[in-house]
């Protein structure tokens, strides 16, 4: 049987609409929009070549990130979180 914790992970949350901008519509999990966050990341070549931590925005990205222009992958979490509800 799923945890508390698990199914709160796995409930489909409403995006807004600049991070929709890069996953696409939701309600999406939680899970499910970081997966799609680093396929775009990935996608668009934006982790930082030398310090793989770092997530360099393009400017859908940066809508997400609040403006900035680079976050590492610990603060991106906590932006993306903004962005669901």
């Amino acid at each position: 049987m799923a945890t508390k914790a698990t199914s709160a992970f796995m409930k489909p949350l409403a995006v807004s609409e600049e991070l929709a901008a890069v996953v696409g519509k939701g309600p999406l999990p939680r899970s499910e929009v970081v997966k799609k966050l680093w396929a775009y990341i990935k996608k668009h070549d934006l982790q930082d070549a030398k310090n793989k931590r770092n997530i360099n925005a393009d400017e859908a990205l940066k809508k997400v990130f609040g403006g900035k222009a680079t976050v590492n992958m610990f603060e991106m979490t906590k932006l993306v979180s903004k962005h669901l509800s």
